[in-house]
């Protein structure tokens, strides 16, 4: 969906993308945030397998570079204040993190975006379950 190359074979991929297209079609706001985060904890699992696989893992990290500008561009800093703001620093943060590192430091620096990013992702998805009684 992201237009980046897919870990999958060619058939598998088309399939996974048409499921997250409709996915996407029948989403909520609230919804396409969380289609964005699982798209992107993919997108690190995926960098942390192919390690050594250069060009593979060039096209996966846009992929999830992209992602995350997605994610700080759809923040409202008029209306979402200090959180929002705190949510543009944890996405810079993880775009740094998820630079250009050597060796076993990239794979700490990568364990570590992931695990900030997910706690934000299990947040977005806790208040979707909280407004409204159910996943969106």
């Amino acid at each position: 969906m992201f237009g980046a190359p897919s870990r999958y074979s060619a058939p598998g991929a088309r399939y996974r993308d048409i499921e997250v297209a409709a996915r996407v079609e029948g989403a909520t706001p609230h919804g396409l945030i969380l289609i964005m985060f699982d798209e992107l904890l993919k997108g690190i699992d995926t960098l942390q397998a192919l390690a050594a696989e250069p060009a593979r893992r060039n096209a996966a990290h846009a992929r999830v570079i992209s992602l995350l500008h997605g994610l700080e561009t759809s923040l409202d800093y008029k209306r979402g204040g200090e959180i929002a703001d705190n949510l543009g620093r944890i996405y810079r943060e993880a775009r740094r993190l998820l630079g250009p590192t050597p060796g076993m430091e990239r794979a700490t620096a990568l364990a570590q975006a992931r695990d900030m990013l997910t706690t934000v992702s299990s947040a977005w998805e806790a208040i979707g379950t909280q407004v409204n009684g159910k996943l969106t």
